[in-house]
């Protein structure tokens, strides 16, 4: 009870406003993640510490100049990082032209364009990294409002997009459909428009595509180096505390159907669909993850900083279970290059009976090699570094 009482505490204490004037300062609030952090476990050599504090803060993408972070919520709010050192140098509110709803999807094009995806419109910012304090006047608004998806279908369910830019210079953007289990009325339309699924399009907007379906709601896509893209995918509420697994897929190429709603997750069949014949040449996960504990956000390492082992290695953040009698996740997996088995990175938020110290949603490399992780309870960005023992 104390432990619930006191994380219940600091995610008050930590969603206060990062510009209003909080009430505690930020030395005493740096000190009591950091005593968080002492009970997170990590392979012998890494330290994790706190890197800065943006409440809600949920995706990342990394400015290649190295002079910003962008970072993603499900609010009203984003941020921009500058990264120091060890420590963010400053944390700001991105402030664009119209007010945003769920701002959640990021991402960064070769030149330098920022990719901002809410529930339903994307806007462009070109040389956001230079340029990002005058976003009101450089905004451009690529989807419009209501043209991301039908109106018909907005919900706060399944509404966090992602976002990545492809190797052939698209913008992939998924699609979760807001259903625990999709009636079959809704298929068609989905199937048209990339709900429960993932589109891509040119960068001005234009050529909107359907990329992949039967995926239920994806947080998480990363491009490998083959050009393939890999992705996270929540899977079925309400069918046990061990069944169906989440899911970390693979699309190597357009047209793909993963499986959704006939399947679950993996190969277990959902109780709506499980007498509709599903359809042919479904593509199964790649790696079948723990159920219910939502993986989110995952990135392939390609730095030196880490141990050899760790290169091209998959790193994904597990958010939590809500849909379970013993919660598991509130941690980061990871997947060595070249095997199919996920274990555990960095844990210790879980302390049980339904109580976190912290949440985990997105993983992104710096350029020193370094890997960035949200925390979307505490509203804060941790750093895991790497020395030799």
């Amino acid at each position: 009870m104390r432990i619930a009482l006191a994380a219940f505490l600091i995610g008050s204490v930590l969603s206060c406003n990062v510009a209003a004037g909080e009430s505690i300062s930020q030395n005493a609030r740096s000190a009591e993640i950091e005593s968080i952090l002492k009970r997170v476990k990590l392979p012998p050599g890494f330290a994790i510490s706190l890197y800065a504090i943006a409440p809600g803060a949920r995706t990342l993408a990394v400015g290649r100049e190295g002079k910003a972070v962008f970072v993603g919520t499900e609010e009203k709010n984003a941020y921009v990082v500058t990264p120091g050192a060890n420590k963010a140098a400053a944390v700001e509110r991105f402030k664009p032209s119209s007010p945003f709803i769920m701002p959640h999807g990021v991402c960064l094009s070769t030149d330098g364009a920022l990719f901002l995806v809410e529930r339903n419109r994307v806007t462009r910012f070109d040389d956001a990294e230079n340029t990002w304090r005058d976003a009101a006047a450089k905004g451009k608004v690529i989807v419009k409002s209501g043209d991301l998806i039908p109106r018909t279908e907005e919900s706060r369910g399944h509404a966090s997009r992602v976002c990545r830019i492809g190797p052939d210079n698209k913008l992939y953007i998924s699609l979760g459909q807001p259903y625990n289990v999709a009636p079959p009325e809704k298929l068609p339309l989905y199937e048209k428009t990339g709900i429960g699924g993932i589109i891509r399009m040119t960068l001005d907007g234009s050529g909107r595509e359907v990329f992949a379906t039967g995926i239920r709601n994806s947080v998480g896509m990363a491009f490998d180096t083959d050009g393939s893209l890999w992705f996270t995918d929540n899977q079925v509420d309400s069918m046990g505390d061990d069944r169906p697994p989440d899911e970390i897929n693979r699309a190597d190429r357009a047209g793909l159907n993963f499986g959704f709603p006939w399947y679950g997750g993996g190969h277990v069949r959902t109780n709506e669909y499980a007498r509709a014949e599903p359809p042919k040449n479904l593509v199964f996960p790649v790696i079948e993850t723990a159920p219910h504990a939502a993986g989110l956000g995952i990135t392939f390492y390609r730095g030196d900083m880490f141990p050899k082992e760790y290169r091209g290695a998959l790193f994904y953040a597990q958010h939590g279970s809500w849909d379970r009698s013993v919660p598991i996740g509130a941690r980061v997996m990871v997947t060595l290059a070249g095997t199919t088995t996920s274990t555990p990175f960095a844990e210790g938020w879980n302390v049980g009976s339904g109580s976190y110290l912290g949440r985990p949603v997105d993983v992104a490399e710096l350029a020193d090699g370094s890997l960035l992780v949200t925390d979307d309870q505490n509203g804060v960005i941790y750093r895991i570094t790497y020395q030799k023992p």
